[in-house]
C-alpha cells in the first residue's frame, strides 16, 4: 500500500493538485482523482469545443458551460471534419454520462459465486496487485493479459500499454480494434509498408466515382455520407454489398454479390481493366512491384467464372469495370463488410490493387480508403503498445526497441521482442490455461466477441477477471471479480485520432460520478501499487504523455513532432499526421487537408507499393439443408453504437431504434415458412439460438437474413473463424435456420 498523502509520491501530488489531502476512505469524496476541476483554459461560463467520442469520423462539438459544467452541446460550424453537422449520437453525447448504472465505486467479489460488494480504492488496488502478482508468481509473467479499446484517449492507451509490458512484466494485450480494423492495418502494412490510410475527407467531395465495398456510411458514418452529398461533380456512386442498404438505395449502381464473393469480383474487374488497357502503365512501373505476377494471377478470373462466383449478371460486372476505367478521380472505400471476414486482408488488398493499377491514389478524389470504426481506433493502432511497439515501431526490430527504451529512459530488456497474442489468441490462451488473469478496459467481450456462449464459458474459467468501465451493468462486468469505476468522454482530457489520421482534442467538461476516476488516474495508481511508479514519473498528465508520444513518433511515417501542444491542436481544428518539424523548426505543411503518397513514394525499402493477392476460399460455413440461410450482421441504425452500453442510456436515442431484436428476411422466404410480418421467429445456428421479431422486406435477397449486431443475443449465432493474417473475426456470414414461433 502507499500513503496517498505522502508529499514525495507522484500520485499523491497528482491527487492533491486537484483535491488537496485525501483520507483513505475515498468513498467520502465527491469525485475521482483529477476529475474535480474543469481545465484552467476554459472559463466558467463559456463554450469550448472537442471531438466526439463515438465513431471514427471525429466530429467537433461545441460544449456549452455554465459555472464550469457542461449543460449542452451543438456541432462546430467551422471544423474541417463535420462542417456544422452531427449525427443523433453526437447530439446525445452528454446525456449518456448521467445514467443510474454508472460505476461510481469499486466493487469486489470476495468468493466465487458471491455478490459484487463496494470497497474503497485502497482495497480495490491492493486486491488487483496482490492477485495479479500471485498469478504471475505461480504461472509465469505472461499468465496475465489485458483487453482494451479504441474508445479511450491515445494517452491512456499509451500509458496502459507501457505500464503492462514495461512495468508489470506482461506480454499479451490487445484491443477491441481487433474486431473492426485489424484487417485494414495488416493490408496497409503489407501493401504500403506502414499502416497508412491515405485519404482526407475532402476526397468524398472531389471524386467523380466513389466505390463503396462492404460499407454503409449512410448509417455507420452519416457525417461522411453528408460529405458525399456535398460532392458537386454528380459522381457515380457504386455500392458493392449483398444487402440493399440505405447507402445502396442512394447509389447509381448497386451490385449485390453472393456473401464473401467480393474478392472474386474485384479480381475479375482487375482482369477486365487489364484486357481493355484501362490501367496506368507509367504509375505501375514507377511506383509498384509485383504487377506482372498479378496480371498472370487474374487471368483465370474470366467474366463467366466471376459471374458464377458472385451470382451477378455479366453486364453488371462489365459496367462496373467501365465506370472505373472512365473515371478520372476514382476513390475506393471499405469498412466492416470487408474487414470482418475470414479472407479480409486479401480482399482489402484486392481493392488496393485496383487503386494502384489505375493510378487512383495520391491525387484529390482518389485512394484506397479504409473507413475506421471507433473514435480512436487509429490512436490504438499507433500507440497502444499491443501489436505495434509505441509510435508504430516494431517489437522485433532491435533499433526500434533501443530507440523507444532511450526515449522512455528504461532498460531495453524490459521491451518484449515480439508483439502480443491477438485477441482470439488471448481468449484461446484462457481456454488452454495459459492466461489466468484478465484485465478488461472499456470493452465488453461477453457481448461483442464472436460465438458469445463459448466466450462467456471461457471467461468464467479465469482465476481473476477485472473490468474497468463507465458502467457496472455490462455483460462482462456482471462476470467480474473486481470492477474499477472509470470516467467517460467529457470527464477527462486527451486526444483521439480519426479515420483520416487527424488528431483532435477531448476535454474535461464534467465531473465523473462518485469515486469514478479517469482511466489515466487508475493506471497511475496501479503503477504505484505495483511498485513501478517511478518508471512513469514523467507520465504526469495526459498532455505530458502527448509530449512523450511526439518523441516516440519522430522519424516515423506518423511523425507528429511539429504539433506543439493541445492548444495547437485545438486552434488548428485538428491536425493530420504526419506533421513533422523541418530542420529550421517550422512545420513542413500547415495545410488542414492532406493526403499521403502524393509523390508516389511508399514505406517499403524500395519506396514502392506491392501487389498482393491470393486464391479466394469458400465460405467456412455455407448454407445446408439443416441451416439453409446465410446470416449477415451489421449496424442497425445511426442511433445505436456497438453493444449499446452508452446509447441505450439516452431516452432520445432509444426512440430512434427498435427496442427489441429483429431479423430481416425476404418476403418470398417468409411466405414459404409461414412467417408473417412482425411475428416472433426462432433463428438458430450450430452454436446457439435466439428469438426475434420478423421484419419482412423485399430488400433482403432470398436465402439471406440480417440481424443488427447491437443486440446482446446476436453473437450467440456467429462462427469463430478468423482471417489468417489479421486474426480479425468473420462476423458477417454464417449458416442459420429460421422458423416461426408457434403460439402456445
Amino acid at each position: 500500500m502507499i500513503d496517498l498523502n505522502a508529499p514525495t509520491t507522484g500520485i499523491g501530488a497528482l491527487i492533491r493538485r486537484h483535491h488537496g489531502p485525501l483520507t483513505r476512505d475515498l468513498l467520502q469524496k465527491p469525485a475521482g482523482f483529477g476529475l474535480g476541476q474543469v481545465p484552467e483554459r476554459t472559463a466558467p461560463d463559456a463554450t469550448t469545443r472537442m471531438v466526439c467520442g463515438y465513431c471514427s469520423t471525429g466530429c467537433s462539438l461545441n460544449v456549452h458551460l455554465r459555472d464550469g459544467e457542461a449543460i449542452g452541446l451543438s456541432p462546430t460550424t467551422d471544423y474541417t471534419v463535420n462542417l456544422g453537422m452531427a449525427c443523433p449520437k453526437g447530439w446525445e453525447a452528454l446525456t449518456v454520462l448521467d445514467a443510474p448504472d454508472r460505476a461510481t465505486q469499486p466493487l469486489l467479489r470476495r468468493e466465487k459465486g458471491g455478490r459484487l460488494q463496494p470497497v474503497d480504492w485502497d482495497t480495490a488496488l491492493g486486491t488487483f496487485t496482490d492477485r495479479m502478482q500471485a498469478i504471475q508468481s505461480q504461472h509465469g509473467p505472461h499468465s496475465i493479459a489485458f483487453l482494451s479499446t479504441g474508445q479511450i484517449p491515445t494517452e491512456e492507451m499509451a500509458l496502459l500499454g507501457a505500464l503492462f509490458k514495461f512495468g508489470m512484466g506482461g506480454m499479451h494485450g490487445d484491443g477491441n480494434t481487433r474486431q473492426c480494423m485489424a484487417t485494414s492495418v495488416v493490408a496497409y502494412k503489407q501493401s504500403f509498408g506502414f499502416d497508412a490510410p491515405p485519404y482526407t475527407y475532402k476526397d468524398f467531395e472531389e471524386s467523380d466515382t466513389l466505390v463503396f465495398i462492404g460499407a454503409n456510411p449512410c448509417l455507420a458514418h452519416p457525417i461522411m455520407w453528408e460529405r458525399v452529398m456535398r460532392n458537386p461533380h454528380q459522381p457515380e456512386i457504386i455500392v458493392i454489398d449483398p444487402r440493399c442498404t440505405e447507402t445502396a438505395m442512394n447509389a447509381t449502381q448497386h451490385l449485390a454479390p453472393a456473401p464473401k464473393s467480393d474478392m472474386s469480383l474485384l479480381y475479375g474487374v482487375a482482369r477486365l481493366l487489364i484486357d481493355s488497357d484501362s490501367i496506368d502503365h507509367e504509375y505501375i512501373a514507377a511506383h509498384t512491384s509485383g504487377f506482372e505476377e498479378f496480371v498472370e494471377f487474374v487471368q483465370t478470373f474470366t467474366l463467366e467464372r466471376v459471374a458464377a462466383d458472385t451470382q451477378l449478371a455479366p453486364d453488371e460486372i462489365t459496367r462496373l469495370a467501365k465506370t472505373i476505367a472512365d473515371g478520372e478521380r476514382v476513390s475506393f472505400w471499405w469498412t466492416m463488410g470487408v474487414n470482418q471476414s475470414y479472407q479480409g486482408v486479401r480482399t482489402a488488398q484486392a481493392i488496393i490493387n485496383l487503386a494502384l493499377m489505375t493510378g487512383n491514389i495520391g491525387r484529390p478524389g482518389t485512394g484506397a480508403n479504409s473507413i475506421t470504426g471507433q473514435c480512436n481506433a487509429m490512436g490504438s493502432r499507433l500507440f497502444s503498445n499491443t501489436t505495434n511497439l509505441l509510435g508504430g515501431h516494431d517489437f522485433a526490430n532491435e533499433a526500434h526497441r533501443r530507440k523507444v527504451a532511450g526515449i522512455l529512459e528504461i532498460d531495453e530488456a524490459r521491451i518484449p521482442h515480439a508483439p502480443s497474442w491477438a485477441y482470439n489468441e488471448i481468449i484461446e490462451g484462457i481456454l488452454r490455461g495459459k492466461i489466468k488473469g484478465l484485465w478488461v478496459v472499456c470493452t465488453n467481450p461477453a457481448h461483442s466477441w464472436i460465438n458469445q456462449s463459448q466466450c462467456r464459458d471461457i471467461l468464467d474459467r479465469l482465476d481473476f477477471l477485472v473490468v474497468q468501465d463507465m458502467y457496472h451493468s455490462t455483460e462482462t462486468a456482471d462476470m467480474a471479480d473486481l470492477v474499477l469505476p472509470a470516467a467517460g468522454w467529457g470527464e477527462k482530457d486527451g486526444t483521439f485520432v480519426n479515420s483520416e489520421r487527424r488528431f483532435g482534442v477531448i476535454k474535461k467538461v464534467a465531473k465523473a460520478p462518485g469515486q469514478a476516476l479517469s482511466d489515466f488516474a487508475i493506471f497511475k495508481l496501479i503503477a504505484h501499487y505495483w511498485g513501478c511508479g517511478e518508471m512513469f514519473r514523467a507520465w504526469d498528465t495526459p498532455e505530458a504523455v502527448f509530449q512523450i508520444m511526439k518523441r516516440l513518433s519522430m522519424d516515423q511515417p506518423c511523425d507528429i513532432t511539429g504539433i506543439t501542444d493541445y492548444r495547437h491542436l485545438d486552434d488548428a481544428g485538428g491536425i493530420q499526421w504526419p506533421y513533422p518539424k523541418d530542420e529550421g523548426g517550422r512545420m513542413k505543411d500547415e495545410s488542414n487537408e492532406r493526403r499521403l503518397f502524393e509523390d508516389g513514394s511508399y514505406f517499403h525499402a524500395d519506396s514502392k507499393a506491392k501487389f498482393l493477392f491470393e486464391k479466394p476460399r469458400p465460405l467456412p460455413e455455407p448454407p445446408s439443408a439443416a441451416f439453409p440461410f446465410i446470416l449477415l450482421t451489421g449496424r442497425g441504425t445511426a442511433s445505436q453504437w456497438h453493444t449499446q452500453t452508452r446509447t441505450s442510456k439516452s431516452a432520445v436515442l432509444r426512440k430512434l431504434y427498435p427496442n427489441e431484436i429483429y431479423v430481416e428476411m425476404n418476403t418470398t422466404d417468409a411466405r414459404k415458412l409461414g412467417i408473417r410480418p412482425h411475428t416472433m421467429v426462432r433463428v438458430e445456428s450450430q452454436r446457439g439460438k435466439l428469438s426475434a421479431r420478423a421484419f419482412v422486406t423485399p430488400t433482403m435477397k432470398p436465402g439471406q437474413v440480417f440481424i443488427p449486431m447491437h443486440f446482446e443475443q446476436a453473437n450467440r449465432l456467429t462462427d469463430a473463424v478468423f482471417d489468417p493474417y489479421s486474426k480479425q473475426p468473420s462476423y458477417k456470414a454464417c449458416a442459420v435456420r429460421v422458423s416461426p414461433v408457434r403460439a402456445a
